[in-house]
């Protein structure tokens, strides 16, 4: 009996090595696709960023954290000098559209927020677009090697 369990298991173990080596190979095919995905999707992102900032790309050197991109204006604007213009406002007490009231300390934190936050997505914007070409090459790569793949099995 013992020895019907030894060469049954000699038989199975090369049928599990197929197995495995199976399921690593499909591991490795998702892992790609999945890389893939995430090169398209990145991609994706890029285009778009292109589409809607098409009128802050021009100023990316400017665009590194420090300043954003005014759109109304099509200008950029410094955080420094915005923040002391906010000050500005509260001390003059000057009327804020947005809130039917004369500009307080706690408007201006808001805004301040929002424009701290425009400056840092209009910085990954221009990052993401000046790495398109990167981006379609490495996709154009990892779709070659997949489909490589694919042919070998």
């Amino acid at each position: 009996m013992v020895g019907t369990v030894r060469s049954i298991a000699r038989l199975a173990l090369p049928s599990w090595g197929a197995a495995i080596l199976v399921v690593g190979t499909l591991a490795a095919g998702q892992a790609q696709t999945a890389a893939i995905d995430e090169l398209k999707g990145k991609i994706f992102d890029a285009r778009m960023a292109q589409q809607t900032f098409a009128g802050g790309l021009k100023y990316c050197n400017d665009l590194n954290g420090k300043s954003f991109y005014f759109q109304v204006r099509n200008r950029v604007l410094n955080l420094e000098e915005y923040f002391q213009s906010l000050e500005n406002l509260v001390k003059a007490q000057v009327f804020n559209p947005d809130k039917h009231r004369p500009w307080s300390a706690e408007d201006a934190k808001e805004r301040w927020e929002l424009v701290k936050k425009q400056a840092q997505e209009d910085k990954e914007k221009c990052e993401l677009v000046q790495k398109l070409p990167e981006l379609e090459k490495q996709l154009q790569d990892l779709q070659m090697n997949a489909a490589a793949a694919q042919k070998k099995e």
